[in-house]
């Protein structure tokens, strides 16, 4: 199994490359976003309280977090392995994800840190907004998660690279090329 973090702030284009590494690499996607849009939409009880505290531009407590990542992992048991976006954010979340992964006799073997300009992932959330009508795209709450990422999330990069396993890939520039480059990353790690 090949499990990989894909690692970087709001707009850096995740979601883009994450839809590019399961089509070629055959992994299951694990999107906090996407699970907490998903709760949200259903308007079940979780959902009320994660529609909350994202609208307060904050992130989700650890807790819940973790319980709904393991709750999908255990729905995909013969996949041959995650990829997992917006994940962790915290040190205790990779703490919990790597203990939870040990249980099951498995590891991270990559993270991937894209990495972006505050003023190009602006333009980026900005167009975003224009297509997707993405709530969590409003200017105000999007200060917020940058904000976020910088002075939180970003602290997440330590605990992987004192594990030997981030690699940095620049995410400005054509799609295609940065999908290439990442694709060297995960075809160098798999061979480790």
């Amino acid at each position: 199994m090949f499990n990989l973090v894909i690692f970087g702030p709001p707009g850096a284009g995740k979601g883009t490359q994450s839809a590019k590494i399961i089509d070629k690499y055959k992994l299951a996607h694990i999107s906090t976003g996407d699970m907490f849009r998903m709760h949200i939409s259903q308007d079940t009880e979780l959902g009320k309280r994660v529609k909350q505290i994202l609208a307060d531009g904050l992130l989700v407590p650890d807790s819940i977090t973790i319980d709904m990542l393991e709750e999908e992992v255990q729905r995909n048991p013969d996949v041959s392995g995650f990829i997992f976006d917006g994940f962790p954010r915290t040190v205790n979340q990779a703490e919990a994800l790597d203990t939870f992964l040990e249980g099951k006799g498995e590891k991270i073997d990559l993270v991937l840190q894209l990495d972006v300009t505050e003023a190009e992932i602006k333009d980026r959330i900005a167009e975003r907004k224009k297509v997707s009508g993405r709530a969590d795209d409003d200017e105000d709450k999007l200060l917020k998660r940058i904000d976020e990422y910088f002075s939180k999330t970003i602290h997440v990069l330590p605990f992987y690279q004192n594990q030997g396993k981030v690699v940095k890939v620049n995410g400005i520039g054509q799609i295609d090329l940065i999908f290439g480059t990442i694709c060297e990353a995960i075809d160098n790690a798999k061979v480790d």
